[in-house]
């Protein structure tokens, strides 16, 4: 074996995915236990649940790689509302431990991060390492102001999105799987949570309702139906209108009847989420994506879009739908008027001071400081370029944001991947979501999930086709 064929997972040391009978079942005793377990005592799902899934997650990150990636996808996507589910019957439960599951199987890929560390330079996954690096300084100065327990809370919304990313990166050969599964799990993620989407806005379901009353979050809206701001089966619709966006996008190289049904759904629901930054990090996306493909590729990306454009835009502009999507567009033809940019516009400055103040950082594991008056106040910095400073000050923010700017610079050189629309899709998903960072934290929990996990796609498909036109040119 040469040292380069040493890099990487050896093909015979992987288990074969060509019989994914054990993987299924495992997949479907979890689900027959949450529904029985539900309709038994719901309660006990909220500490059996986690343990259980983290379980299954082993078997198949061990067995079953490729699987494993899509459980881990639809664990992030469902969880939230099988949590509200288990809320409304058992009555409401501050702690949500629930909410720990998608980041523990997640956190399995933390043992490729061990084991391929040493060799993350020659794999092209350092920035990964250095944005773990600069997480970990974080961390650290964390632990020395804040609740340790809250540290280490909030230091997984940080950490496991790199995690998954790197862990993508270094399995590049597997990509083709991993672009298949990828491209099935949004497709029916689509399908199904923006078909709830749209009924959660019509409906407005109790434990929905319940969930909203019981955590006072005026922002998603009314507990009304028609009064609700759409986040489907995720826990707020920032990152729902991302996951949404991330689909969407991807199904645009779709010219099934399925992926057709899917997009309209998605559309509609992703309009009801009225996240603006998402809305505009699409217009971003797709424009990337248009200048990023084969002239044959993007006459059919043309013709798709027309087509669903036909198709939404009278959804979306009548009655129920059309006042509340209508609003919000006429908002950002005239943000003067509009009530939330002013309020973020007055204060940016003052939040831009705050975090640009310590070159050591706050750490990770709160945003609680002391202003001049002496009082303790919490700041939320709607900016996730304001968050990285704020928490991980100069020392850390300028390597972390560089590894990912790097890594979006990368992705972009070379003309390799141009006939793979899903590769072309996933840099074009990276910038829309990087694009955002302005707006709001991207890089943490879900949305780090879709930002770090699109970029690891991309560049996994970048060194995926180097190395068949390097075959190419030997044969």
């Amino acid at each position: 074996m040469t040292s380069h064929q040493s890099l990487y997972p050896s093909q015979s040391n992987i288990p074969p995915e060509n019989s994914p009978l054990f993987a299924w079942i495992s997949i479907g005793a979890l689900m027959l236990f949450t529904a029985v377990a539900y309709l038994g005592a719901a309660s006990i799902l909220r500490q059996t649940f986690p343990i259980l899934s983290f379980l299954v997650g082993i078997f198949l990150y061990l067995r079953y790689p490729t699987l494993y990636l899509g459980f881990t996808w639809w664990i992030w996507f469902l969880v939230p509302i099988i949590r509200r589910l288990i809320d409304y019957k058992s009555g409401w439960d501050t702690n949500g431990f629930i909410l720990v599951t998608p980041f523990l199987v997640t956190l399995i890929t933390f043992a490729t991060f061990v084991r391929y560390l040493p060799k993350s330079t020659r794999i092209g996954a350092l920035p990964f390492v250095i944005a773990a690096i600069s997480v970990f300084y974080g961390i650290a100065v964390g632990l020395i102001s804040f609740d340790k327990v809250l540290v280490f809370r909030t230091a997984l919304d940080w950490i496991t999105p790199v995690f998954f990313g790197f862990h993508i990166l270094v399995n590049w050969r597997d990509y083709p799987k991993y672009r298949e599964n990828t491209q099935k799990v949004f497709l029916w993620c689509v399908l199904i949570t923006g078909s709830y989407g749209i009924y959660q806005y019509l409906v407005a379901p109790e434990w929905d309702k319940f969930w909203l009353i019981q955590t006072k979050l005026v922002t998603m809206g009314k507990p009304e139906p028609l009064g609700i701001r759409v986040w489907s089966t995720m826990h707020s619709s920032n990152p729902f209108a991302n996951v949404m966006m991330v689909g969407l996008l991807l199904l645009l190289n779709s010219v099934r009847p399925i992926g057709f049904a899917a997009s309209v759904v998605g559309y509609i629901s992703f309009l009801l989420t009225v996240v603006r930054s998402a809305w505009g990090g699409w217009v971003v996306a797709v424009a990337t994506l248009l200048t990023n493909l084969r002239p044959k590729f993007q006459m059919r990306l043309l013709v798709v879009a027309i087509v669903l454009m036909l198709s939404v835009v009278p959804l979306a502009t009548i009655e129920p739908f059309g006042e509340v999507i209508s609003d919000r567009f006429e908002s950002i033809s005239n943000l003067q008027k509009d009530q939330s940019f002013n309020d973020r516009s007055s204060s940016y400055d003052r939040k831009l001071g705050i975090a640009l103040s310590s070159p050591f950082g706050n750490g990770i594991g709160g945003t609680w400081i002391i202003d001049r008056d002496g009082k303790l106040v919490n700041i939320v910095l709607d900016s996730g370029i304001l968050d990285s400073f704020f928490a991980l000050g100069w020392f850390g923010a300028i390597p972390y944001l560089g590894s990912m700017i790097l890594l979006l610079f990368s992705m972009f050189q070379g003309s390799q991947t141009r006939s793979d629309t899903f590769a072309c899709a996933a840099r074009s998903i990276s910038l829309g979501i990087f694009f955002q960072m302005g707006f709001g934290s991207m890089m943490l929990g879900l949305s780090g999930m879709t930002l770090w996990g699109f970029i690891a796609m991309a560049m996994a498909a970048k060194k995926y086709h180097q190395q068949q036109a390097s075959n190419g040119l030997r044969h």
